[in-house]
Protein backbone atom coordinates (compact mmCIF):
# COMPACT_ATOMS: atom_id res chain seq x y z
CA UNK A 1 0.00 0.00 0.00
CA UNK A 2 1.01 3.41 -0.91
CA UNK A 3 2.39 5.70 1.95
CA UNK A 4 1.54 8.88 1.11
CA UNK A 5 2.72 11.75 3.95
CA UNK A 6 -0.28 14.80 4.04
CA UNK A 7 1.16 18.23 3.56
CA UNK A 8 0.18 18.62 7.50
CA UNK A 9 2.63 16.01 7.94
CA UNK A 10 6.13 17.07 8.89
CA UNK A 11 9.49 15.21 7.33
CA UNK A 12 11.98 15.69 9.43
CA UNK A 13 15.64 16.27 7.95
CA UNK A 14 17.94 13.68 9.88
CA UNK A 15 20.82 13.54 8.10
CA UNK A 16 22.56 15.65 5.04
CA UNK A 17 24.83 14.94 2.20
CA UNK A 18 26.81 17.89 1.78
CA UNK A 19 29.40 19.36 -1.17
CA UNK A 20 32.47 21.88 -0.31
CA UNK A 21 34.53 22.75 -3.06
CA UNK A 22 37.36 24.77 -3.45
CA UNK A 23 40.80 25.60 -4.90
CA UNK A 24 44.20 23.56 -3.80
CA UNK A 25 45.26 24.66 -0.35
CA UNK A 26 42.69 26.75 0.65
CA UNK A 27 41.47 24.13 3.40
CA UNK A 28 38.89 21.89 2.50
CA UNK A 29 40.18 18.97 4.38
CA UNK A 30 40.83 21.03 7.25
CA UNK A 31 36.94 22.10 7.33
CA UNK A 32 35.74 18.53 6.88
CA UNK A 33 37.35 17.78 10.24
CA UNK A 34 35.37 20.25 12.21
CA UNK A 35 32.44 18.22 11.02
CA UNK A 36 30.44 16.35 14.32
CA UNK A 37 32.37 13.29 15.20
CA UNK A 38 34.11 12.61 11.76
CA UNK A 39 35.77 9.79 9.73
CA UNK A 40 37.59 10.97 6.89
CA UNK A 41 38.01 8.51 3.63
CA UNK A 42 41.14 9.56 2.25
CA UNK A 43 41.26 8.92 -1.71
CA UNK A 44 43.52 12.01 -2.33
CA UNK A 45 45.94 10.82 0.46
CA UNK A 46 46.31 14.19 1.53
CA UNK A 47 45.12 13.96 5.14
CA UNK A 48 48.49 14.17 6.29
CA UNK A 49 48.24 18.16 5.72
CA UNK A 50 45.55 18.67 7.67
CA UNK A 51 46.43 20.89 10.49
CA UNK A 52 43.72 19.78 12.52
CA UNK A 53 43.18 15.78 11.53
CA UNK A 54 41.22 13.06 13.26
CA UNK A 55 40.59 9.47 12.36
CA UNK A 56 41.32 8.92 8.68
CA UNK A 57 40.93 5.70 6.25
CA UNK A 58 43.98 5.50 3.79
CA UNK A 59 41.77 4.09 0.70
CA UNK A 60 43.28 2.81 -2.06
CA UNK A 61 40.78 1.32 -4.09
CA UNK A 62 36.98 1.77 -4.02
CA UNK A 63 36.86 -2.32 -2.93
CA UNK A 64 37.98 -1.23 0.70
CA UNK A 65 34.98 1.23 1.41
CA UNK A 66 32.42 -1.10 -0.49
CA UNK A 67 31.43 -3.79 2.22
CA UNK A 68 31.47 -0.65 5.39
CA UNK A 69 28.77 -1.48 7.81
CA UNK A 70 27.37 0.25 10.41
CA UNK A 71 28.96 -1.14 13.17
CA UNK A 72 32.06 0.62 11.05
CA UNK A 73 30.80 3.70 11.59
CA UNK A 74 29.63 3.18 15.38
CA UNK A 75 31.36 5.81 16.89
CA UNK A 76 31.03 9.13 13.90
CA UNK A 77 28.69 10.99 12.84
CA UNK A 78 30.19 12.12 9.74
CA UNK A 79 31.57 10.17 6.93
CA UNK A 80 33.93 12.69 4.90
CA UNK A 81 34.94 11.65 1.02
CA UNK A 82 38.75 13.25 0.20
CA UNK A 83 38.24 13.71 -2.63
CA UNK A 84 34.51 12.88 -4.21
CA UNK A 85 35.92 13.03 -7.51
CA UNK A 86 39.23 10.42 -6.65
CA UNK A 87 36.53 8.15 -4.96
CA UNK A 88 34.52 8.33 -8.23
CA UNK A 89 37.73 7.83 -10.27
CA UNK A 90 38.44 4.49 -8.07
CA UNK A 91 34.93 3.14 -8.09
CA UNK A 92 34.88 3.29 -12.21
CA UNK A 93 38.22 1.34 -12.36
CA UNK A 94 36.28 -0.98 -9.56
CA UNK A 95 33.62 -1.39 -12.36
CA UNK A 96 35.64 -2.57 -15.55
CA UNK A 97 37.78 -4.48 -13.33
CA UNK A 98 34.77 -6.59 -12.79
CA UNK A 99 33.20 -6.30 -16.02
CA UNK A 100 35.56 -4.64 -18.36
CA UNK A 101 32.74 -4.52 -21.47
CA UNK A 102 32.06 -1.13 -19.06
CA UNK A 103 34.97 0.47 -19.98
CA UNK A 104 36.74 1.65 -23.29
CA UNK A 105 40.03 2.92 -23.67
CA UNK A 106 40.52 3.03 -19.25
CA UNK A 107 36.86 5.01 -19.34
CA UNK A 108 33.70 4.41 -18.95
CA UNK A 109 30.99 3.46 -21.61
CA UNK A 110 27.57 4.55 -21.39
CA UNK A 111 26.72 1.77 -19.59
CA UNK A 112 29.32 1.92 -17.48
CA UNK A 113 28.52 5.31 -16.29
CA UNK A 114 25.06 3.97 -15.80
CA UNK A 115 26.26 1.23 -13.07
CA UNK A 116 28.90 3.85 -11.99
CA UNK A 117 25.19 6.25 -11.08
CA UNK A 118 23.79 3.21 -9.32
CA UNK A 119 26.65 2.11 -7.22
CA UNK A 120 27.61 5.89 -6.12
CA UNK A 121 23.78 6.55 -5.27
CA UNK A 122 23.46 3.31 -3.50
CA UNK A 123 26.31 3.75 -1.30
CA UNK A 124 25.43 7.11 -0.33
CA UNK A 125 22.01 6.11 0.24
CA UNK A 126 23.61 2.90 3.00
CA UNK A 127 25.63 5.41 4.60
CA UNK A 128 22.85 7.47 5.66
CA UNK A 129 20.66 4.74 6.65
CA UNK A 130 23.52 4.02 9.61
CA UNK A 131 22.32 7.76 10.65
CA UNK A 132 25.57 9.77 9.76
CA UNK A 133 25.87 12.80 7.45
CA UNK A 134 28.32 12.87 4.36
CA UNK A 135 30.59 15.44 3.56
CA UNK A 136 32.20 15.10 -0.61
CA UNK A 137 35.18 17.55 -0.96
CA UNK A 138 36.01 18.72 -4.15
CA UNK A 139 38.73 20.30 -6.00
CA UNK A 140 37.11 23.42 -7.95
CA UNK A 141 37.88 23.97 -11.34
CA UNK A 142 38.20 27.66 -13.10
CA UNK A 143 36.83 28.21 -16.27
CA UNK A 144 37.22 31.49 -18.11
CA UNK A 145 34.21 32.93 -20.13
CA UNK A 146 35.30 36.23 -20.95
CA UNK A 147 36.17 38.35 -17.79
CA UNK A 148 34.52 35.99 -15.97
CA UNK A 149 35.80 33.02 -13.74
CA UNK A 150 33.34 29.90 -13.86
CA UNK A 151 33.90 27.82 -11.08
CA UNK A 152 33.15 23.92 -11.09
CA UNK A 153 33.97 20.51 -9.71
CA UNK A 154 37.07 19.81 -10.59
CA UNK A 155 35.23 16.06 -11.31
CA UNK A 156 35.84 14.08 -15.13
CA UNK A 157 32.79 13.30 -16.98
CA UNK A 158 29.48 12.84 -16.19
CA UNK A 159 30.36 11.89 -12.74
CA UNK A 160 30.23 15.25 -11.54
CA UNK A 161 26.52 15.12 -12.09
CA UNK A 162 25.73 12.09 -9.82
CA UNK A 163 27.88 14.69 -6.92
CA UNK A 164 25.40 17.53 -8.46
CA UNK A 165 22.55 15.32 -7.76
CA UNK A 166 23.55 13.49 -4.81
CA UNK A 167 23.98 16.89 -2.45
CA UNK A 168 21.73 18.23 -0.36
CA UNK A 169 24.15 21.28 0.65
CA UNK A 170 26.74 22.52 -1.84
CA UNK A 171 29.04 25.66 -1.14
CA UNK A 172 32.47 26.77 -2.35
CA UNK A 173 35.24 28.59 -0.16
CA UNK A 174 37.04 31.64 -1.66
CA UNK A 175 39.70 34.14 -0.88
CA UNK A 176 37.91 37.57 -0.62
CA UNK A 177 39.85 40.12 1.52
CA UNK A 178 42.45 37.40 2.05
CA UNK A 179 39.61 35.91 4.31
CA UNK A 180 38.48 32.35 4.14
CA UNK A 181 34.50 32.44 2.67
CA UNK A 182 32.18 29.65 3.05
CA UNK A 183 29.04 30.50 0.38
CA UNK A 184 26.29 28.29 -0.29
CA UNK A 185 24.47 30.11 -2.68
CA UNK A 186 24.53 30.21 -6.11
CA UNK A 187 25.75 32.60 -8.67
CA UNK A 188 26.22 33.52 -11.99
CA UNK A 189 29.63 31.94 -12.08
CA UNK A 190 29.55 29.11 -9.07
CA UNK A 191 27.16 26.25 -8.11
CA UNK A 192 25.66 26.09 -4.49
CA UNK A 193 23.11 24.61 -2.87
CA UNK A 194 21.60 26.46 0.27
CA UNK A 195 18.29 25.23 1.63
CA UNK A 196 18.91 26.29 4.74
CA UNK A 197 19.38 29.91 3.66
CA UNK A 198 22.62 30.97 5.57
CA UNK A 199 24.00 33.63 4.49
CA UNK A 200 28.06 33.88 3.41
CA UNK A 201 30.21 32.57 6.37
CA UNK A 202 33.59 33.91 7.16
CA UNK A 203 35.67 30.72 7.65
CA UNK A 204 37.29 30.48 11.22
CA UNK A 205 40.53 29.31 12.67
CA UNK A 206 40.11 25.79 13.06
CA UNK A 207 42.56 25.66 15.86
CA UNK A 208 39.59 26.99 18.19
CA UNK A 209 36.55 26.83 15.57
CA UNK A 210 36.56 23.01 15.64
CA UNK A 211 33.11 22.53 15.26
CA UNK A 212 32.93 25.28 12.25
CA UNK A 213 31.15 22.57 9.41
CA UNK A 214 28.93 20.95 12.47
CA UNK A 215 27.21 24.30 13.44
CA UNK A 216 26.49 25.19 9.17
CA UNK A 217 25.29 21.74 9.04
CA UNK A 218 23.32 22.04 12.17
CA UNK A 219 21.62 25.51 11.32
CA UNK A 220 20.60 23.67 7.91
CA UNK A 221 19.21 21.06 9.40
CA UNK A 222 17.42 23.08 12.07
CA UNK A 223 15.78 25.72 9.15
CA UNK A 224 14.91 22.60 6.91
CA UNK A 225 13.03 21.31 10.03
CA UNK A 226 11.48 24.70 11.35
CA UNK A 227 10.45 25.38 7.39
CA UNK A 228 8.49 21.88 7.70
CA UNK A 229 6.92 22.53 11.04
CA UNK A 230 5.65 26.03 9.91
CA UNK A 231 4.48 24.67 6.72
CA UNK A 232 2.40 21.90 8.64
CA UNK A 233 1.12 24.34 11.26
CA UNK A 234 -0.35 26.42 7.80
CA UNK A 235 -1.51 23.73 5.71
CA UNK A 236 -4.14 22.95 8.83
CA UNK A 237 -4.83 26.65 9.15
CA UNK A 238 -5.68 26.47 5.79
CA UNK A 239 -7.67 23.33 6.39
CA UNK A 240 -9.70 24.74 8.53
CA UNK A 241 -10.36 28.24 7.19
CA UNK A 242 -11.74 26.22 4.20
CA UNK A 243 -14.26 24.14 6.27
CA UNK A 244 -15.47 27.23 7.83
CA UNK A 245 -15.54 29.22 4.06
CA UNK A 246 -17.65 26.66 2.92
CA UNK A 247 -20.19 26.20 6.07
CA UNK A 248 -20.66 29.67 5.03
CA UNK A 249 -24.62 29.71 3.33
CA UNK A 250 -25.38 33.53 2.67
CA UNK A 251 -23.81 37.08 1.73
CA UNK A 252 -24.28 38.20 5.51
CA UNK A 253 -21.93 34.66 6.27
CA UNK A 254 -19.07 35.66 3.93
CA UNK A 255 -19.14 39.44 4.27
CA UNK A 256 -18.68 38.16 8.50
CA UNK A 257 -15.45 36.88 7.70
CA UNK A 258 -13.66 39.98 5.91
CA UNK A 259 -12.20 41.07 9.38
CA UNK A 260 -11.03 37.75 10.71
CA UNK A 261 -9.31 37.01 7.79
CA UNK A 262 -7.20 40.20 8.08
CA UNK A 263 -5.88 38.72 11.20
CA UNK A 264 -5.00 35.35 9.52
CA UNK A 265 -1.22 33.61 9.62
CA UNK A 266 0.13 36.03 6.99
CA UNK A 267 1.64 32.82 5.42
CA UNK A 268 -1.72 32.14 3.92
CA UNK A 269 -3.59 35.46 4.75
CA UNK A 270 -3.60 35.83 0.74
CA UNK A 271 -4.77 32.02 -0.34
CA UNK A 272 -7.83 32.47 2.39
CA UNK A 273 -9.14 35.90 0.48
CA UNK A 274 -8.61 33.89 -2.78
CA UNK A 275 -10.59 31.17 -1.37
CA UNK A 276 -13.11 33.14 0.30
CA UNK A 277 -13.57 35.38 -2.97
CA UNK A 278 -13.52 32.10 -5.19
CA UNK A 279 -16.46 30.72 -2.61
CA UNK A 280 -19.00 33.79 -2.88
CA UNK A 281 -18.60 33.47 -7.18
CA UNK A 282 -19.48 30.32 -6.81
CA UNK A 283 -22.65 31.34 -4.85
CA UNK A 284 -23.92 34.21 -7.02
CA UNK A 285 -22.34 36.91 -5.01
CA UNK A 286 -19.80 39.63 -6.21
CA UNK A 287 -17.50 41.89 -3.96
CA UNK A 288 -18.43 45.46 -4.19
CA UNK A 289 -14.91 47.36 -3.49
CA UNK A 290 -16.49 50.96 -2.85
CA UNK A 291 -18.72 48.93 -0.51
CA UNK A 292 -16.08 46.68 0.51
CA UNK A 293 -18.31 43.71 1.32
CA UNK A 294 -19.84 41.20 -1.18
CA UNK A 295 -23.60 41.74 -2.55
CA UNK A 296 -26.16 39.47 -3.67
CA UNK A 297 -27.39 40.33 -7.56
CA UNK A 298 -30.40 42.33 -7.72
CA UNK A 299 -33.65 40.48 -8.19
CA UNK A 300 -35.12 40.49 -11.81
CA UNK A 301 -37.92 42.59 -12.17
CA UNK A 302 -41.57 40.80 -13.55
CA UNK A 303 -42.57 42.27 -16.60
CA UNK A 304 -46.58 43.58 -16.40
CA UNK A 305 -48.32 41.33 -18.31
CA UNK A 306 -45.55 38.56 -19.40
CA UNK A 307 -47.49 35.65 -18.71
CA UNK A 308 -50.39 37.50 -21.25
CA UNK A 309 -47.89 37.07 -24.37
CA UNK A 310 -48.59 34.54 -26.99
CA UNK A 311 -46.37 31.51 -26.44
CA UNK A 312 -44.27 31.02 -29.70
CA UNK A 313 -45.77 29.45 -32.72
CA UNK A 314 -43.96 25.88 -31.83
CA UNK A 315 -45.35 25.95 -28.54
CA UNK A 316 -48.53 26.53 -29.59
CA UNK A 317 -48.03 23.20 -32.42
CA UNK A 318 -47.19 21.41 -29.80
CA UNK A 319 -50.03 21.80 -27.39
CA UNK A 320 -51.86 20.61 -30.53
CA UNK A 321 -50.18 17.84 -30.90
CA UNK A 322 -50.66 16.95 -27.47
Amino acid sequence: MLKITKSVQPIEVKTLVTVIYAPPGVGKTSMAFTAEKPLLLDFDKGSYRAKNRRDVVLVDRWADVTDIKAEDLADYKTLVVDTAGRALDALAVDIIRDNPKMGRGGALTLQGYGELRARFTAWCSLVRSFGLDVVLLAHADEQRKGDEVIERLDVQGGSKNEIYKSADVMGRISIVNRARILNLSPTDTAFGKNPGGLPPLEVPDYATATDFLAGVIAKTKEALNTLTGEQAKAAAEMAAWKERIDAMATVEDLNGLIEPIKAANEAIRENVKRLLVKTAKEKGFTYDKDAGAFVAPAPVERVPGADDVDPPKAARKGSKAA
